[in-house]
């Protein structure tokens, strides 16, 4: 019986020339990582084993959730992880004026490789399985495990393979596609799964729009979400100076099994919107009737932070004004999405537009700072949840778009679609 990438990776991890669903395997471990607020109880877990790192150079700590320090508590949180990265000598390690969100900065630093078994403090790990790794969220003292002894205990998922055919529409990305599919399947539709992504629409869509569908696999109770890496893949690796020679790619035997196999043509999807409060209560932008205004419209985040968004947000922008009483912020996902925004010009656009501009940070995505909404107040938000309480007030609404949809929506005041902002 053939397997999955995912089964021949977390094979390959375990010592094994096959595994199958259902197995529980002790696999090794290629980069484990945490964040500020995860971090502090896996290092605590470390210390209680009295054991040191398995390995300096397979571990990364992001300081990306509450930096700069919103208040003392986050302040103590970022120095537990100081002290332990000076303790242990640990070399990645980003400190506020270099820090991105982690699912965005370690793509982008190169760290992310075709094969790799990649365990994270948060649930949004599997954003990594765009470059064909085995990307999967755990809890905090798991990865503490991880960090002592470079293992880790794992069962093997069953998978779902999502085929998608036809050209995009207009302002249809990555988002959009994802939406829809968690719509179609619901947010237990591929719980402990894996999502494989893949068909002629995938192949033909950008590194960093393959990010945001993987980044959000989670959404649908999945394991992890991938894709089979090709010539998108290798260029992207290519920029950040990794070479085939590098990494090993997998791709799923042609007598895979899967648990279903979903047939999606993307020619009939349009820019989706995700209404309050699940990501599955899914409905395409011409399908919203009534108006539904909006008091906050936030761009960022690991899931919609990246430089291709931004450029996708000014376009619509451009030589409009958000309406009065909406807050607009825009958040770049790292410190290099800042510069290369700086340098196109974009910032211009956005304080024109009048948008606040942050530092790179998850801020408003987890309801931290940078963006709380009050009693009642709506939000149009590029991020990937939309719980009850998930930006602020548990008495707040939040929705899910696009970054066009999002920008178009600030300048209206209500969501709408770009075409009706762009005549």
């Amino acid at each position: 019986m053939g397997m999955t990438i995912s089964q021949k990776i977390i094979a390959d991890k375990s010592g094994k020339a096959s595994v199958k669903p259902g197995e529980i395997v002790l696999a090794d471990i290629d980069l484990a990582f945490a964040n500020d607020i995860t971090a502090p109880i896996s290092i605590d877990f470390v210390k209680k084993l009295d054991a040191d790192v398995f390995d300096k150079s397979k571990i990364a700590l992001i300081p990306d959730h509450f930096t700069p320090n919103k208040d003392i508590n986050s302040a103590n949180q970022c120095k537990i992880m100081r002290d332990f990265v000076k303790s242990s000598d640990l070399p990645n390690y980003w400190e506020t004026g270099e820090v991105g969100i982690e699912h965005a900065l370690l793509p982008e630093q190169g760290y992310i490789k075709p094969g790799m078994l990649i365990v994270g403090a948060d649930s949004h790990t599997c954003t990594h399985g765009a470059l064909g790794a085995f990307s999967t969220g755990m809890g905090s003292t798991d990865v503490g495990f991880a960090f002592a002894t470079g293992k880790s205990w794992l069962r093997v998922p069953e998978a779902i393979k999502f085929v998608y055919k036809g050209k995009r529409n207009k302002w249809v990305g990555g988002k959009d596609l994802i939406l829809y599919t968690i719509g179609k399947i619901g947010v237990a539709g591929a719980l402990y799964k894996s999502m494989e992504f893949s068909g002629d629409t995938i192949r033909e869509l950008p590194m960093e729009d393959r990010l945001t569908m993987c980044n959000m696999a989670v959404e649908a109770g999945a394991k992890n979400g991938i894709i089979e890496p090709d010539d998108v893949t290798s260029v992207y690796l290519e920029e950040r100076g990794v070479t085939k020679k590098d990494y090993t790619v997998y791709k799923s035997d042609e007598d895979a099994v899967y648990s279903n196999v979903e047939d999606i043509d993307a020619a009939n999807i349009e820019p989706q919107i995700a209404m309050p409060h699940l990501p599955e209560n899914v409905c395409g932008i011409s399908d919203i009737k009534d108006d539904i205004k909006i008091d906050q419209a936030f761009i960022g985040s690991c899931t919609n932070g990246r430089i291709s968004d931004l450029r996708e947000a000014a376009k619509v922008l451009k030589n409009n004004k958000a309406a009065k009483y909406v807050r607009l912020i825009i958040i770049p996902a790292t410190v290099d999405i800042y510069k290369q925004a700086l340098k196109e010009g974009l910032f211009d656009i956005f304080l024109e537009a009048g948008a606040v501009i942050s530092t790179p940070t998850c801020g408003p995505c987890l309801g931290g700072y940078m963006g709380i909404l009050a009693d009642d107040e709506v939000a149009i938000s590029t991020s990937n949840r939309n719980f009850v309480g998930r930006m602020g007030s548990k008495k707040s609404f939040i929705y899910l778009s696009s970054p066009a949809v999002a920008a178009a929506s600030a300048v209206a005041g209500k969501i709408i679609s770009p075409d009706e902002v762009i005549k």
